[in-house]
């Protein structure tokens, strides 16, 4: 479960005032993100979170809405690790842990990219930045399914 919760705040992220430029190792989004996967048992997450970085290094922390930390996700080129329930789990890249958390890839690349408000196409993802200036994107996976809808509401 908290491998899903994880990966899961990986297809969203907020932008936060305190950001100062987006594609240094200092960008940072906030806030709180939801993904609802479609398929049989209907599977949704809402969690708080904090990402910083980049898509080639950074890290992603999810958080309850008391704020306890539900997972730490890091990475950096050749690897990725999770730290959830006291364990640590390692991967070769964050794709790979993403891939087994939930099953299928999601584009941290590309979720990087929305968030600095550039459209960037992935196969199978339709993002919508048409409300980033209130704070909010969206995104949607149609292939492969199950298809998702994830929804992120930055924090102002």
């Amino acid at each position: 479960m908290p491998m899903l919760l994880a990966c899961a705040a990986l297809l969203a992220g907020c932008a936060n005032p305190r950001l100062l430029q987006r594609d240094t190792p200092e960008a940072f989004w906030s806030g709180r993100l939801a993904l609802q996967v479609e398929d049989a048992s209907a599977q949704s997450f809402s969690a708080g979170f904090e990402l910083k970085g980049s898509a080639r290094q950074g890290e992603l922390a999810l958080f309850t809405p008391l704020g306890g930390t539900l997972a730490v996700l890091s990475w950096q080129p050749g690897s990725a690790q999770m730290q959830a329930d006291g364990k640590t789990r390692s991967f070769d890249s964050i794709d790979a842990l993403v891939q087994q958390a939930t099953g299928s890839v999601i584009p941290v690349a590309a979720l990087f990219d929305w968030l600095a408000g550039r459209d960037t196409a992935v196969p199978g993802w339709r993002a919508d930045l048409s409300r980033l200036a209130d704070g909010r994107v969206q995104a949607h996976r149609s292939d492969p399914l199950p298809a998702a809808d994830l929804r992120v509401v930055l924090e102002r």
